[in-house]
């Protein structure tokens, strides 16, 4: 069937309206995306340039153990963070939409705001409290829990800490909005008919926040394979995440190809993620629908 004339014109002036966000996205993240794609098959040149001929090299390096060990404990650090985003700021988020309105917005402030100053230096707060003769070992060893300061700077635990801190904003907020715009007649008609506390939370509460929880799990799992300052500061040399291996390659190394193609596999791996997520989001849709 046709459309008529008022819904032929609303859908062309809608049109009309995305043209200039499509023309953006299709310059500064298409073109970018292809130049980064090209480069990433050059052969870097003696003066650090990048050119003729093309090759698949830089892939075939990043089969080496280095850079797969580097790859793996990205994967592995970004999927703690994730589940640790998730243990902690669900409960936060469900109690947050729980709360009144005035308490609401006091929570809300006092998890954004402290977001309002430099990542760097509250990143550097972190490196304090972590130090040998920071507060946490002055304190463990004035209360006699330890006899010698404990090694907590520059090392995995100390990045872990770090990016679950700084990524888990993006967990309460989603699974906040989620929460909030539950049915909670739903969970209060499964309480009718006899379920659990427990049961009622697993089979309505969770399904329906489901969207929410997916969404939150993608903004913390794609950002923490990348975050090479945060490793930098707290982590040292004993923790090379991929992002830590690109900004290396480009600002030390030189080698502008081989940067690329390391970039090539983490937007490879950004395209799966928020592939599964569109599947599984849409599941989820269809279960709470």
């Amino acid at each position: 069937m046709k459309p008529d004339g008022v819904t032929g014109r609303f859908q062309r002036s809608r049109e009309a309206l995305a043209f200039p966000m499509i023309a953006y996205a299709a310059v500064f993240v298409g073109l970018s995306l292809l130049y980064v794609i090209g480069l990433s098959l050059m052969t870097r040149g003696e003066d650090f340039s990048a050119g003729v001929p093309y090759t698949l090299d830089n892939f075939a390096r990043i089969a080496s153990p280095l850079y797969l060990r580097s790859l793996l404990q990205s994967l592995r650090l970004a999927f703690f963070t994730a589940l640790f985003c998730l243990l902690l700021g669900y409960p936060f988020a469900y109690f947050m939409a729980k709360a009144s309105a005035r308490a609401r917005t006091w929570i809300m402030l006092l998890l954004i705001v402290p977001f309002w100053t430099n990542a760097l230096i509250r990143i550097y707060g972190w490196k304090i409290l972590f130090a040998a003769n920071g507060p946490i070992n002055a304190t463990l060893m004035a209360i006699g829990l330890i006899s010698r300061p404990l090694k907590l700077l520059y090392t995995e635990f100390a990045v872990q800490v770090g990016m679950v801190y700084a990524m888990i904003p993006f967990m309460v907020l989603p699974v906040y909005s989620a929460v909030e715009r539950m049915d909670w007649a739903m969970v209060e008609a499964s309480r009718d008919l006899g379920a659990s506390p427990a049961r009622a939370f697993l089979t309505v509460t969770l399904p329906m926040t489901l969207p929410g929880v997916l969404a939150g799990l993608v903004l913390t799992f794609i950002p923490s394979i990348g975050l090479f300052f945060l490793s930098d500061i707290l982590g040292g040399s004993n923790t090379m995440l991929w992002g830590n291996m690109v900004h290396n390659e480009l600002l030390k190394s030189r080698d502008l190809p081989f940067a690329a193609a390391l970039s090539v596999v983490l937007l490879a791996l950004t395209g799966m993620v928020i592939l599964i997520y569109r599947r599984m989001g849409g599941r989820a849709e269809n279960m709470v629908f």
